[in-house]
């Protein structure tokens, strides 16, 4: 007898529909699975034939062919359990196939029948609903996170005879509900707070431009000056995370099986600090399969790199194509898979080798080709997209006693608000173009300067020696200076402040 059920694959982030193809004939035992299965998928026979005998169903005893369609698509997860053993008691005539017409089905299978969890739930109930399906049956653990798709009904399981009992209709209960209001509770609050901050008052300045007009930031200064700590706020005065937005950083995590336990959808923007020791597919994604990166996991949110010249030359390198398009393609022979990665860039280094370049109170012990090494592990290319070079110089102590809290995450969040809503209604759209994406002919178009301004532009690009890259740079920035004074036209003054930003144009580090 055969049976057929609905199941999906990821490929990427996205699930790929799989027809599951279960037949059941007079023969020598013996159980075939076909379809391009990896090694996970093939010892899944194992493992259902064992869940089904000891939860006293009955076991084939002829000769099955499973067959998971189509099938030049790898499958390469725990997933398909559930539905092939679904489609087992079919075909064995446990289950009538009419009972299983509008279902798809999603989970793992303990020896002892448990359904556990599995990733890309979200992606399997966007594809489900996309297909036209009607109801999904998921293992608990990934029953909210499903639901948040509407128009599917979600059944959650616990072990394979709940399962049968839904299908069945047996057992009467109803899908699983997703509550918008709960998730509205967490959404945008955040554990930390600019106010927490003392000094440091041109680093937050900083700041806000980043956040107001997207531009990648880098920090230098000695250790203990506060990089980190600023770092870690940025998230908190970036526009509020959107349900549009939550929904495409939640299918990237929920695919790698990092959805924190409890949540159907991500509540802040993300936050990545990996260390320096991470390759470059750790950085943007790779394996046999391709999986998402650190890059792509900052989806929406920071990613912070933390001592930028230990990082590898190369891990460095493969950042360049993600900074200028927000996302990221990995080619391998199978076929392309593209990963979301649009996200603002924060990075901290130190001046010199031992960090005290420039410090008032500690002598630098590092000779001049030491100093050059070390800012030389930076490419130009890369430097190119940071549009922020910030000094962070440590806080005197006057600052890190007084009494009274910093600005507020609150207070910097008005300010970045209102200069995007101004970017908006320049750029039209979604209000995803921002200044620091802007191209050569948007910023000749939107940063006309008068006379004053250009020149003040030319005095730096002359007297400073700033390089031809920089020009754009400055120009970007000095248009976000200007949103958050509310002004139409780039003046003097913004372009002044943005020719502060420039800290390695400029070579302050070696004076």
């Amino acid at each position: 007898m055969l049976a057929k059920l609905s199941a999906f694959a990821l490929a990427g982030i996205d699930a790929v529909p799989v027809e599951v193809e279960v037949d059941v004939a007079a023969g020598l035992p013996k159980t075939v699975l076909v379809g391009l299965p990896e090694l996970a998928v093939r010892e899944s026979v194992h493992r259902i034939e064992r869940a089904l005998v000891n939860l006293g169903y009955h076991r084939p005893t002829g000769r099955v062919v499973i067959n998971l369609a189509p099938a030049d698509l790898r499958k390469d997860a725990g997933a398909f359990d559930l539905p092939i053993a679904l489609g087992l008691l079919v075909a064995t005539g446990q289950v009538r196939p009419d009972q299983l017409a509008d279902w798809a089905a999603a989970g793992e299978l303990a020896l002892d029948g448990a359904v556990r969890p599995v990733k890309g739930a979200l992606s399997i109930a966007l594809a489900a609903r996309d297909r036209g399906l009607k109801r999904l049956l998921v293992p608990r653990e990934n029953a909210r996170e499903a639901a948040v798709v509407g128009e599917v009904e979600v059944f959650a399981a616990d072990t394979l005879a709940d399962a049968v009992g839904l299908v069945t209709g047996r057992v009467a209960v109803d899908p699983v509900a997703y509550r918008p209001e709960d998730e509205a509770a967490r959404l945008n609050r955040y554990d930390v707070d600019f106010a927490e901050v003392r000094g440091q008052e041109f680093a937050k300045r900083a700041m806000v431009l980043a956040a107001a007009g997207g531009h990648n930031l880098l920090m230098i200064g000695s250790p203990g000056g506060g990089k980190s700590m600023l770092s870690k706020r940025l998230p908190t005065i970036l526009p509020p995370l959107t349900p549009a937005e939550s929904l495409e950083t939640t299918r990237v995590y929920s695919a790698v099986g990092r959805l924190p336990p409890g949540e159907a959808l991500l509540s802040v923007r993300p936050f990545r600090s990996p260390h320096h020791t991470i390759s470059d597919a750790g950085m943007v994604g790779g394996g046999t399969v391709p999986q998402p990166g650190e890059i792509s996991l900052a989806h929406r949110g920071v990613l912070f790199l933390d001592e930028l010249p230990e990082f590898s030359r190369r891990s460095l390198e493969v950042l360049r194509q993600p900074l200028e398009e927000g996302s990221v393609t990995i080619s391998r022979a199978s076929g392309s898979t593209t990963f979301p990665a649009d996200f603002i860039l924060v990075a901290a280094m130190n001046p010199c080798p031992c960090g005290f370049l420039g410090d008032a109170k500690r002598a630098c012990k590092c000779s001049p080709v030491a100093v050059e090494r070390y800012m030389g592990r930076l490419s130009g290319p890369l430097l190119d997209r940071i549009d922020l070079h910030v000094e962070v110089p440590a806080v005197p102590f006057e600052e890190l006693t007084a009494a009274a809290d910093g600005t507020s995450s609150a207070a910097m969040r008005d300010r970045v608000l209102a200069a995007r809503g101004r970017q908006r209604d320049r750029f039209g759209g979604d209000g995803r173009l921002l200044n620091g994406r802007m191209t050569g002919r948007l910023v000749r178009r939107h940063c006309a300067l008068d006379a004053a301004a250009e020149g003040a532009l030319r005095a730096a690009m002359e007297g400073l020696g700033l390089s031809a890259r920089a020009h754009d740079r400055i120009l970007r920035v000095a248009r976000t200076a200007a949103d958050l004074a509310g002004a139409d036209r780039v003046e003097a003054g913004h372009v002044a402040e943005a020719v502060g930003y420039r800290t390695l144009d400029r070579k302050l580090w070696m004076r």
